[in-house]
């Protein structure tokens, strides 16, 4: 009679077991690295907001060996992803599908997703400004990289897959995991958005509450709409616009991104 029950015992270790594995090889390490960091940066003599973050960083001195480090780093955090695919497909029916990953409408979907990129970027560069301002946020550059003609094309890349490597790894494998082990709506909600903004808290605590509250709407709207795309959309159309628009914005603008004149 207690057959039963030892199964789901076995299965809930195992779901857990496999989330715990597939947040370590993905965005957990970077919310434990995260954690570390900002302790960091607080117990430093330096003010928060007179401290520096760089996302887009050059990993090697030649411009050859750059773009193949570039390449490869993009290619290997992309593995994740194909890993949390893997464990989601079910042969009889597909989870891509049921995340909302399909093409059955481009356009609504596109529309969506830059819509909501406008909601998102707009007020996320005043919690940006207003964090700066409170001495909550670190001066964020979201490239170092100097400028080759592969610059832009690898900077749109890395906005696509920090895209992909978050919605999908945060929203959809874990929402359907979570509501498989048995766990309500809110609670998933709060936990994933909690796990949003821990890995970006070497950015500041600005930067954790804005991420937090971009999570609630992402989860929120995925939970009511049950499609994916629109969030991989806006969040990779809001990471091109800073990643590639930064450079002319903090030259036009010095004073107000904090950029040494």
């Amino acid at each position: 009679m207690n057959f039963p029950d030892a199964r789901l015992g076995v299965s809930r270790k195992r779901l857990t077991t496999e989330i715990l594995l597939v947040l370590g090889l993905s965005l957990g390490a970077s919310a434990a690295y995260s954690v570390v960091s900002i302790v960091n940066r607080l117990t430093q003599k330096i003010a928060l907001s007179q401290q520096t973050a760089t996302i887009n960083i050059s990993l090697s001195d030649r411009p050859t060996f750059d773009l193949i480090y570039q390449l490869m780093a993009l290619f290997f955090d992309l593995v994740p992803v194909a890993l949390v695919i893997f464990l989601l497909w079910n042969s009889s029916r597909p989870h891509l599908g049921r995340l909302g990953i399909d093409g059955t409408r481009p356009a609504r979907d596109g529309l969506s997703g830059l819509g909501l990129a406008l909601v998102i970027g707009i007020p996320g560069i005043a919690v940006y400004l207003g964090g700066k301002a409170l001495g909550i946020t670190v001066n964020v550059v979201p490239t170092a990289l100097d400028t080759y003609w592969w610059t832009v094309p690898v900077l749109v890349l890395s906005a696509v897959r920090a895209g992909l490597q978050e919605e999908v790894i945060v929203i959809g494998y874990l929402f359907e995991r979570l509501k498989e082990l048995g766990w309500g709506r809110w609670r998933i909600l709060v936990l994933t958005s909690v796990l949003r903004g821990s890995y970006h808290l070497y950015q500041g605590i600005g930067a954790f509450i804005g991420n937090f509250a971009m999570g609630l709407l992402f989860g929120w709207l995925y939970q009511r709409n049950g499609r994916l795309v629109p969030l991989i959309i806006a969040h990779a159309v809001i990471d091109i616009a800073i990643f590639v628009g930064y450079p002319w914005a903090a030259a036009t603008f010095p004073d107000l991104f904090g950029v040494p004149k």
